[in-house]
C-alpha cells in the first residue's frame, strides 16, 4: 500500500507500506479525499512533529472516507458507512505524529470503539466537501474564540484555508461585516465568494487605512483606531500580530489561530491599557455535528483550488507551499469511493 511519510527535513516521500487490519476496537477506512494542511507543510519543514523521529512520520488528517473493516468490539459504525475523521478523537493524533496518516488508500483508526473519532455524513454530502470538515472546525473554533456576534465588525488577517473557513463561518452565522486581508488575489477572490464584505491586498493599499474606511473609527487615548470589534489572526506573520495590538481600538478582541513557532515581543502595556482580549485557538469543537450541518447547507468547495491524485502528491505539496497559487489543495485518494 502507498503512504505519504516524512523521512527528514524537507524529505517527504510516497512509500510502500504493509497492508493493515483492525484490532478489536479499531476501524480501517478507505480514504476518499484528504486535504493538505498548513501543519503538514510545517511538519515536512521540520522533518517530523517537532523534528526527525526514529521512524518516518505519516501525513494526512483532513479527510473523508468509507468504513472498510471494523474490529469485533466496534458497534458505532459498520462497513460502508461514509464518515469524516476527528484526527485527535479517541486519544489519537492521526497525521500529527501518530503511526497513522490519511494520505494513503487505507487508514487505521485506533480506539474507534471509544467514540469521538468518526462521524457519519449523509449520502448527499460529496466527499470533497466533507474533507473540509476538519479545517472548517479550526476556522469555526477561531470564530468561537473571537466572540464575534451579529452586528459586529470583524477583520481577518490571512486568507489561507483557515482564514477562509472562518470567513465562511461568520457568513453562515449572519455576521456580514467581515474584511479579509491577504497578499494573494486568488485567495481574496475565494474569500469574497465565501461571504467577505470586502478584501484588502496590503501590497497595493494600507490595510489599516482601508479598515478605518470600511469599519469606521474607534479610539484609544484620543487617537483614532479602526473600528473593528474583533480580529482573527490567521496569517502566521509576526508583524501582523504586533500591528493588530498597536492598531486595535479599546476593548477589541483578538483570536490567534495561526501557528507562530517563534516568540513574538508583545507590549502588554497596550494589552492592559486598551483592555484587549487575546484568545488562542486550536483544533475544533469536540462534536463535528455543527461542521457537518454547515457543509450540508453551504457549498464551501470554492475553497478547493487544486485537486490531485495520490501519485502526484509531490506536485500537490509544491502548490500548497505557494500561498499565491491558491487555497485548499485536495488529494483525491480513492476516486471510486462510494
Amino acid at each position: 500500500m502507498k503512504q505519504v511519510r516524512i523521512h527528514g527535513p524537507g524529505d517527504v516521500r510516497i512509500d510502500d507500506v504493509d497492508p493493515i487490519e483492525p484490532g478489536p476496537r479499531d476501524v480501517v477506512l478507505s480514504v476518499a479525499a484528504c486535504g493538505i494542511c498548513g501543519s503538514d507543510l510545517g511538519y515536512v519543514k521540520l522533518g517530523g512533529l517537532a523534528g526527525p523521529g526514529p521512524e518516518p512520520m505519516p501525513l494526512g488528517h483532513e479527510l473523508s472516507a468509507v468504513v472498510a473493516r471494523v474490529g469485533s468490539d466496534v458497534e458505532s459504525v459498520a462497513p460502508g458507512t461514509r464518515v469524516v475523521l476527528n484526527p485527535m478523537g479517541a486519544r489519537n493524533a492521526i497525521g500529527n505524529g501518530a503511526p497513522q496518516g490519511g494520505f494513503a488508500p487505507e487508514l487505521l483508526v485506533p480506539n474507534a470503539a471509544d467514540g469521538g473519532a468518526l462521524f457519519p455524513i449523509p449520502d448527499s454530502l460529496p466527499f470533497d466537501a466533507a474533507a473540509l470538515a476538519e479545517p472548517l472546525g479550526v476556522g469555526m473554533q477561531a470564530v468561537n474564540r473571537s466572540g464575534a456576534a451579529r452586528g459586529e465588525k470583524i477583520a481577518i488577517f490571512g486568507a489561507g484555508p483557515i482564514g477562509l473557513m472562518a470567513t465562511a463561518t461568520l457568513a453562515f452565522r449572519g455576521i456580514d461585516d467581515v474584511v479579509v486581508i491577504d497578499l494573494s488575489d486568488r485567495r481574496l477572490e475565494v474569500a469574497r465568494s465565501l461571504g467577505a464584505r470586502e478584501t484588502v491586498n496590503p501590497s497595493r493599499e494600507d490595510p489599516w487605512e482601508r479598515l478605518t474606511e470600511l469599519h469606521g473609527t474607534g479610539a484609544w487615548l484620543g487617537m483614532p483606531m479602526p473600528g473593528s470589534d474583533a480580529y482573527i489572526e490567521a496569517s502566521g506573520a509576526a508583524p501582523v500580530l504586533t500591528s493588530i495590538l498597536e492598531r486595535a481600538k479599546e476593548n477589541a478582541r483578538v483570536s490567534i489561530v495561526a501557528l507562530h513557532r517563534d516568540p513574538i515581543p508583545t507590549s502588554f502595556l497596550l494589552v492592559m491599557s486598551k483592555q484587549l482580549t487575546l484568545a488562542g485557538s486550536i483544533c475544533y469543537p469536540d462534536d463535528y455535528t455543527e461542521m457537518i450541518d454547515m457543509l450540508t447547507k453551504v457549498d464551501l468547495t470554492p475553497a478547493i483550488t487544486h485537486r490531485f491524485p495520490l501519485e502526484r502528491f509531490e506536485e500537490a505539496f509544491a502548490i500548497a507551499n505557494d500561498p499565491s497559487a491558491g487555497a485548499k489543495v485536495l488529494i483525491e485518494v480513492n476516486a471510486d469511493a462510494h
